[in-house]
């Protein structure tokens, strides 16, 4: 039976589980603010699921990374002995869920993520230096069959919404680490700004080749509506590209004036399609 601490350790995380799919990827407390995913791993003894809220990073592409610091424990995780044993793991962002594959990093490549990451947040370098072991690094690979996966809304209308509100909170994250770098661009800062910008790019594609088509079909009525979003998303490739360009060159203050920039003309151009589609989508047929 478990003790006292593991109930109330289990009844945290179930807490944080109940919330975070309940908000779409919100929560407050402890994780409030940060990057939270759940990961879902298959019981090493027992071949159960396990379900624990985990903090991540991004990694520029179709991975995001996550450490199995165990707050500094002597031994590792379990949900890290479970993805060993079965490496086929289910991931949740609040927005999708989606099957991956777990690959721990070794040899220099978990070195250079593992300096990203304590980069990004010395927490992790105090986790470290508290136990003996080697903190492992572990990519998530997301195992693609068609799309980014089962998206987590009721409706069309529902899911641009929850789309449209994940890149408002990353977003709101890179100015606030912006903010605090001093400065600088930190290399795990790049990667987020990166990774946001390859995501907007692929929803941007998705939506002018699919969603706008489809819609343009069936609602002609909304052929203006989809002809301003589509010269929108032209307009907003330029920032991105101008971000792009900032970062390559390690300019600071000018990725995170192009920053400034991005956030004003995206939070009108998701404002504006919200006010138009959702009404749209979700009509009765």
């Amino acid at each position: 039976m478990p003790n006292d601490d593991n109930k109330k350790f289990i009844g945290f995380n179930q807490q944080v589980i109940d919330e975070f799919r309940a908000h779409h990827g919100r929560v407050g407390g402890p994780f409030e603010g940060g990057r939270l995913l759940l990961l879902t791993t298959t019981g090493a003894r027992t071949g159960t699921p396990h379900t624990t809220p985990v903090a991540y990073f991004p990694d520029g592409g179709e991975r995001v990374l996550v450490i199995a610091s165990a707050a500094g424990s002597p031994k590792h995780p379990d949900w890290y002995h479970n993805l060993l044993a079965h490496p086929r793991v289910t991931v949740e962002s609040g927005v999708f869920t989606y099957e991956a594959e777990a690959v721990v990093l070794a040899g220099e490549e978990r070195e250079q993520a593992w300096a990203r990451a304590v980069e990004a947040d010395p927490g992790w370098a105090e986790y470290q230096r508290k136990t003996e072991r080697i903190i492992p690094v572990v990519a998530l690979h997301a195992i693609t069959t068609g799309g980014p996966g089962k998206i987590n809304a009721a409706t069309p209308g529902e899911a641009i919404k929850v789309v449209h509100d994940a890149f408002r909170r990353e977003l709101a994250l890179i100015r606030k680490e912006m903010a605090a770098g001093n400065g600088t661009l930190g290399a795990q800062l790049r990667v987020n700004c990166l990774t946001f910008c390859q995501g907007l790019h692929n929803h941007h594609t998705g939506e002018d080749t699919m969603m706008f088509p489809f819609l343009a079909d069936r609602r002609p009525e909304a052929n203006p509506v989809l002809k301003r979003l589509g010269e929108e998303h032209e307009q907003i490739a330029v920032l991105v590209a101008e971000l792009r360009r900032a970062l390559a060159d390690e300019d600071p203050a000018a990725a995170r004036a192009e920053v400034e920039r991005l956030t004003l003309d995206l939070e009108a151009h998701l404002t504006y399609e919200e006010q138009e589609l959702i009404p749209l989508l979700d009509a009765p047929a």
